[in-house]
């Protein structure tokens, strides 16, 4: 089969990009790296001939809805109408887990972009996967200064190799629609989890505990960003990604 993958230089991309061509089958990647520029579709035209299935795996680092608003409508924008005119018979994108318990800053980006798929001309297919077990590391660098914070939440964390493997699943077979969610192996905390990733990592110094305001934070605590039931699970746990880190 042949996969445009949006974003495949990223996290998740790189990844799904290596499983794919692993599986014998043909790439394109959609990224400003080769050319692309997903928000004014420059470079789109002709990208997709011939293919089976845009997976979209896009990202933007933001706290701000409206940054994140904009990106994700004007990329799923310019997707879906460069697959109309390629005619291409199967749009894929990797979303949130619990989104819409948090309706605002990034995740407001992330329900607009479900929005459009679903109202698009394309057959879909969305996964909504829980926060990766890489997140903590994220977290952790955004510290500052020697600074460094983390909320306590109830987060269900999968490693992105395993949310790679299962998206190309999905690409490999029709499309679903609203699939069910994907999450890792058990419950987390997440201050415990980026205390753990710190401390792998030889870091010995205080990371404080941060309590997010608003939706965000209420979703946090309450567990609504845990997976919904009949959800699929991962197998690698926290620990077991954090011991196979070469640098741990």
């Amino acid at each position: 089969m042949k996969f445009a993958i949006a974003g495949g230089t990223g996290l998740t991309g790189a990844h799904l990009t290596t499983a794919a061509r692993a599986r014998g089958h043909e790439v394109v990647v959609l990224s400003r790296r080769t050319g692309v520029e997903l928000l004014s579709g420059a470079g789109l035209a002709g990208a997709l001939d011939g293919v089976d299935a845009v997976l979209d795996v896009t990202n933007v680092t933001t706290s701000k809805p409206d940054v994140s608003v904009s990106f994700f409508a004007g990329a799923t924008k310019s997707l879906l109408a460069a697959e109309r005119r390629a005619r291409v018979p199967h749009h894929l994108a990797l979303t949130i887990v619990g989104a819409d318990a948090a309706p605002d800053g990034y995740y407001a980006g992330k329900l607009v972009q479900e929005r459009l798929i679903a109202n698009g001309p394309t057959p879909w297919t969305v996964l909504r996967a829980t926060q990766f077990h890489e997140y903590a590391a994220i977290l952790f660098h955004r510290g500052r200064a020697g600074v460094h914070v983390a909320p306590h939440g109830r987060v269900q964390p999968i490693a992105a190799q395993e949310v790679a493997e299962h998206l190309l699943d999905l690409a490999e077979g029709q499309p679903a629609g609203r699939a069910a969610d994907l999450a890792g192996p058990r419950e987390e905390d997440l201050l415990e989890i980026v205390r753990a990733y710190a401390h792998a990592i030889g870091f010995r110094g205080l990371i404080a505990a941060v309590d997010p305001p608003g939706a965000y934070g209420h979703a946090l605590r309450s567990g609504a960003l845990l997976p919904a039931p009949g959800a699929t699970l991962g197998r690698q746990t926290f620990a077991e990604w954090l011991d196979a880190l070469p640098d741990a």
